[in-house]
């Protein structure tokens, strides 16, 4: 995959932010849940995702890997290139680079798993530049055994024997039971990028490679490998996401806003990226029509990057 440039940036964004009546905050219910030790590695958090209503739009945000169920709702989610992807039962969606906006027929619940860069090498072994951006059923890049386990944890979701929690922490032990082996070197480049990533909203390239034992062209390899963008475009897409999530606040600290304001070069440079990364622009983050995305801004899900 190649970096992308600031107007292609501008087109994804504007595609993926074009306004489209969205589901009121208030008709959406979200529990998150932590994983236990034994999964942490791979997983940032567990969801438990619940509208009751007839149709639910939203946008995801650019975002890692996730394995989910859908024991309620139906619906398909739109990509830049026009590509559009169905769902199902049992969902793998990998790492995203931009943000797309979905359509569900509900009633919608979906419980999932939250993956890590690690967790996704170790669970799929796919390249994430060469596999992102798709909502997929699972068993196409998972073991197969992945249908039949998250069929059985719908059934008995619906049939109200096990909750939001139990069908989460069954997907936990589905990913430390599958979990491959990944290089140590490359397991900790991967945490050397997360912790790269979280030193600032503008982290220096320069600073990753003086810590990594690897080349600049093999870092820069490696991370398109794991985190499905190059560091300069990877850094750009946490940056906006991380001022999203900062900007939802109902205040700042005197730091932070003197952070954001130099995170970006003018307040145009920031409503692009934050269309193209977040599916909003700046003035919309704390929309009440927007619960979705609010939820998925929220810091839980950028646990690893401190």
């Amino acid at each position: 995959m190649v970096e992308m440039g600031e107007a292609q940036a501008q087109a994804m964004g504007d595609s993926a932010g074009q306004r489209f009546e969205l589901t009121p905050q208030s008709l959406f219910s979200i529990d998150y849940i932590a994983p236990p030790a034994r999964v942490s590695d791979y997983v940032t958090t567990f969801y438990h995702f619940r509208c009751d209503e007839a149709v639910i739009r939203d946008i995801q945000p650019a975002s890692v890997g996730h394995l989910a169920i859908f024991p309620h709702g139906k619906g398909e989610m739109q990509f830049r290139d026009g590509r559009v992807d169905p769902s199902h039962e049992t969902n793998l969606l990998t790492p995203f680079s931009v943000a797309a906006p979905f359509v569900v027929q509900g009633p919608f619940h979906a419980i999932g798993a939250v993956l890590s860069p690690l967790g996704w090498a170790a669970l799929t072994s796919l390249d994430a530049s060469q596999f992102g951006n798709r909502f997929v059923k699972a068993s196409r890049w998972l073991d197969p055994v992945i249908d039949d386990l998250g069929a059985e944890l719908c059934t008995q979701y619906r049939a109200g024997e096990l909750s939001g929690e139990d069908c989460a922490l069954a997907l936990g032990d589905f990913i430390t039971t599958n979990a491959k082996f990944v290089t140590a070197r490359h397991a900790d480049l991967i945490k050397l990028t997360n912790q790269w990533l979280g030193s600032s909203l503008n982290p220096d390239f320069d600073d990753l490679t003086a810590k990594a034992a690897y080349s600049s062209r093999q870092v820069q390899r490696l991370v398109e490998r794991y985190f499905g963008l190059p560091p300069t475009a990877l850094a750009r897409k946490y940056r906006a996401l991380r001022a999203a999530a900062l900007m939802s606040f109902p205040q700042l600290t005197p730091e932070y806003e003197a952070e954001l304001g130099e995170a970006f070069y003018d307040q145009s440079h920031m409503i692009r990226e934050m269309r193209a990364f977040v599916g909003r622009t700046p003035a919309r983050l704390s929309d009440d029509e927007a619960p979705y995305l609010s939820e998925m801004l929220d810091l839980t899900n950028f646990r690893e990057l401190g």
